[in-house]
């Protein structure tokens, strides 16, 4: 996972204490998609709080991307959110990563105003999205 983490996200990446934690304390909300030999991508969710879960992660190996696997985590997601009684999900992008706000543009997320300037400290704008399930 650290990995897919580090090459989806060259910028930030998390450390593995923050992915092992995670993983232990949000492992029923962790997703991966692997074969025998590696991990290939993963999504990390938030459970229902309010009726609202929040996308906390997406992740896809290099060498995976642009073959759908993150539409088929973000659709598997989704599905077990509105499950768990979620009525809407919720994430926060990078406005400048044109394939994620794609992706998530044709799931049916639609911004939640202008972008938010050093959401994640300096420099780290994010746009907030959202999409009713």
């Amino acid at each position: 996972m650290e990995r897919v983490d580090t090459e989806a996200f060259p910028k930030n990446p998390y450390s593995y204490l923050v992915l092992r934690q995670f993983f232990d304390a949000h492992r029923d909300d962790l997703l991966v998609l692997a074969d025998g030999s590696a991990l290939h991508g993963y999504i990390l969710v938030s459970r229902p709080v309010n009726g609202c879960s929040w996308i906390l992660s997406l992740g896809v190996a290099r060498d995976r991307r642009r073959q759908g696997l993150g539409r088929q985590l973000m659709v598997e997601a989704l599905h077990r959110l509105h499950a768990d009684g979620a009525g809407e999900a919720r994430l926060a992008v990078d406005p400048a990563n044109e394939a994620a706000l794609g992706l998530y543009g044709s799931l049916g997320f639609v911004a939640e105003g202008k972008v938010h300037k050093d959401y994640y400290g300096p420099g780290e704008d994010r746009l907030l999205l959202r999409l009713l399930l």
